[in-house]
């Protein structure tokens, strides 16, 4: 029977893939896991309460990094201005694997009776908002500490070395601050010194049931960039629109006009696409045909090439209807984020991990989603695997789902452990399959 096994092993996934810890090892650090339990639902609460915002991350930084250097690791903070670096090296030569976190808030105000809840207030684009971890940072933050504490213990059993990535302004940095936090990580040098061989991150999903591991190979989040459209026309009184050119009017048939570039020209059996005008503003009085209108919007896509014919496509769109009615459209496009892609065949090698980390039960295959991550930044520099945590909260009802970035937002802590376990069983096969024997 184990050498059919090793046969139908070799055959699906390849020698490196077959290799994994003992099951010794594995139930050790599982159990390791589980002790740890009350210490990760400490600092998720830690970071749920003093949330910081993109490149603000001051206090998060500085108390993640003492936690670090606690452990005896080499800590560099600050990186790219407020994140964490440590490195862990094993007793045994083997390959650089980093492990990566992100650990800004979002300018929400908390709406739940959590005792943990978020009582922070800045000023944002001019107005008083509150701060909050509505999209699992916090969790990630203590997931990612609880893996450096347990492979700590076990330096021994390491073949290789860890990077630990702390990462600011994954939910975009400030205008004044330009890049993301990834990209400026990655432009410091995070993926060398030593040169980082494969990456690995996870991200928690709330409306994922709790304890669930989801991946797919390729195309996992969406590319985002941004588009502003200026439409310029002709001012007139409202009662005689015969003397204007009506930017309100051209911005309506922009829009209606953007639409067919998805659903009449975009090949869908391919990949997914969206244009979505978010924001439209013009005009200060309702007998007054203003001369410009300004529509803000968001692109998503999951092809390099597609990416780039829906940016031409939205050029020509906009400006044409806008010619067509005597009027001018000046399209603005920012491109932000690439689509996360996983590796395929790091993502073949390492699926079994998560089944051994969960339960095969506990692991699916998910469609695309179409929020997008800077983590895609290092994965266009090293292979790269990317999963998410499922963390809906088994008691809670249907008709309150706690979606990301809005003020509900909410996870089940019960979670966490599975991501800390998952995080430990990649890390730890990935050695086996590529160090020198």
């Amino acid at each position: 029977m184990k050498k059919f096994y090793q046969t139908i092993c070799l055959s699906l996934i390849g020698i490196a893939a077959c290799a994994q810890m003992d099951s010794k090892l594995k139930a050790r650090l599982d159990v390791q896991v589980q002790e740890l339990e009350p210490k990760i639902i400490e600092w998720r609460r830690y970071f749920h309460e003093h949330p910081e915002l993109s490149n603000r991350e001051v206090k998060t930084g500085a108390r993640i990094a003492e936690q670090l250097k606690a452990l005896g690791l080499e800590v560099q903070y600050p990186v790219a201005k407020t994140g964490v670096v440590a490195l862990l090296k094993g007793s045994k030569p083997g390959p650089v694997i980093a492990l990566r976190a992100d650990i800004d808030a979002l300018p929400i105000t908390e709406r739940n009776s959590l005792p943990f809840a978020s009582k922070e207030k800045v000023m944002f684009s001019g107005q008083e908002t509150g701060v909050m971890h509505a999209c699992g940072h916090d969790g990630h933050m203590a997931i990612l500490l609880a893996v450096a504490e347990i492979l700590s213990k076990n330096k021994t059993e390491l073949r290789g070395t860890i990077k630990f990535i702390f990462q600011p302004a994954e939910e975009g940095a400030p205008v004044s601050d330009g890049v993301s936090g990834a990209e400026l990580m990655i432009k410091e040098g995070v993926l060398e010194n030593p040169k980082v061989e494969a990456i690995f991150g996870l991200h928690i999903q709330s409306l994922l049931p709790s304890g669930q591991l989801a991946y797919r190979s390729g195309g996992l989040m969406a590319s985002v960039d941004g588009v502003d459209i200026r439409v310029k026309g002709q001012g007139a009184h409202g009662a005689t629109p015969w003397d204007s050119v009506d930017p309100i009017v051209i911005s309506s048939q922009i829009i209606n006009g953007l639409q067919t570039i998805v659903s009449r020209q975009t090949e869908l059996t391919k990949d997914g696409a969206v244009i979505t005008i978010g924001s439209m503003h013009a005009g200060i009085r309702r007998n007054i045909i203003p001369e410009e209108a300004m529509l803000e919007g968001t692109i998503r896509a999951f092809d390099d090439n597609m990416q780039k014919k829906i940016h031409a496509d939205i050029i020509r769109t906009a400006t044409k209807i806008a010619e067509s009615a005597g009027g001018k459209a000046e399209v603005n496009i920012q491109v932000m984020y690439p689509a996360t892609v996983n590796d395929a065949k790091l993502t073949e090698q390492m699926a079994p991990s998560l089944q051994r980390a969960a339960g095969v039960e506990n692991v699916k295959i998910t469609l695309p989603v179409t929020m997008a991550e800077d983590f895609s930044f290092f994965q266009q520099k090293v292979p790269g695997f990317f999963f998410f945590l499922g963390a809906y909260p088994a008691d809670m009802k249907l008709d309150k789902q706690p979606t990301h970035h809005t003020a509900d937002f909410m996870i089940d802590e019960k979670a966490l452990t599975t991501g800390v376990k998952a995080l430990i069983n990649l890390t730890m096969d990935y050695m086996m399959m590529n160090s020198k024997k």
